[in-house]
């Protein structure tokens, strides 16, 4: 009888991560690369995002990225707050949902659908569609934050909150997409009453979770920005203003 020996590279079934255990997942994903090695990912924006966000509150976020901040957004809530996570891929939210109740977080909310301008549906490719709402229509009763982490969405999805954010008047945190579509999202902030700062965080943190001095992100930063309400007591002056 022969054996075959295990591959060297099978991961861990658990990652322990600076806010709880996380499901192991295919490691050719930059966050999951980052949770996997360091045990955390993009650190630089819960620090900003700390100091704003109280016990209490309710968050959105939007793209899971397989729950790494929303286990720190529910530890920052508390049990009183309330943190809706909206996550349109199929696998992601399944890997999404399975971290939440390793956790046991049960002030988290999920969403798998796509956030747009109008109801519908929306491909996401060959194989596989979802049904898209607005922002409108989750009907939150309260919104303090809003995270955008998916590409090409926030146009689209702002267009779609415009009762949410003319009642709530949320703080808003996103990525940009990219060169071509930055200009139209700031512009898109603007639009909404909204002054923007820009935030330009590095993805290796010296001071990440596991002690790992090995930075498998020389240089790489985020393109996002912050950006509160015009007429509200928020300043970041110590960030460039779009």
């Amino acid at each position: 009888m022969s054996s075959h020996p295990a591959p060297k590279d099978t991961p861990a079934p658990l990652w322990h991560t600076r806010y709880g255990i996380t499901a192991a997942v295919a490691t050719d994903h930059v966050v999951a690369r980052s949770l996997q090695l360091y045990g955390e990912w993009a650190e630089h924006e819960t620090n900003l995002l700390s100091g704003l966000v109280e016990e209490g509150q309710t968050l959105l976020e939007v793209g899971g990225d397989f729950a790494a901040h929303t286990l720190w957004m529910a530890h920052a809530v508390g049990p009183l707050g309330q943190v809706h996570v909206v996550e349109p891929r199929r696998l992601r939210f399944q890997q999404l949902c399975a971290n939440i109740a390793l956790n046991q977080l049960d002030n988290v909310f999920t969403h798998p659908v796509w956030l747009d301008r109008n109801p519908g549906q929306r491909t996401l490719d060959a194989r596989e569609s979802v049904r898209a709402v607005t922002i409108d229509s989750l009907q939150l009763e309260a919104i303090h934050l809003m995270k955008f982490n998916l590409a090409d969405t926030l146009v689209d999805a702002l267009a779609g909150a415009r009762e949410t954010l003319r009642e709530h008047r949320p703080l808003l945190y996103v990525r940009l997409s990219g060169m071509e579509q930055a200009a139209q999202e700031v512009a898109t902030i603007k639009a909404l009453g909204y002054r923007v700062w820009s935030h330009v965080p590095y993805l290796y943190n010296s001071d990440n979770h596991a002690g790992v001095e090995n930075n498998i992100f020389p240089g790489i930063v985020q393109q996002n920005a912050i950006a509160a309400p015009a007429d509200s007591h928020f300043e970041f002056g110590d960030r460039l203003e779009l």
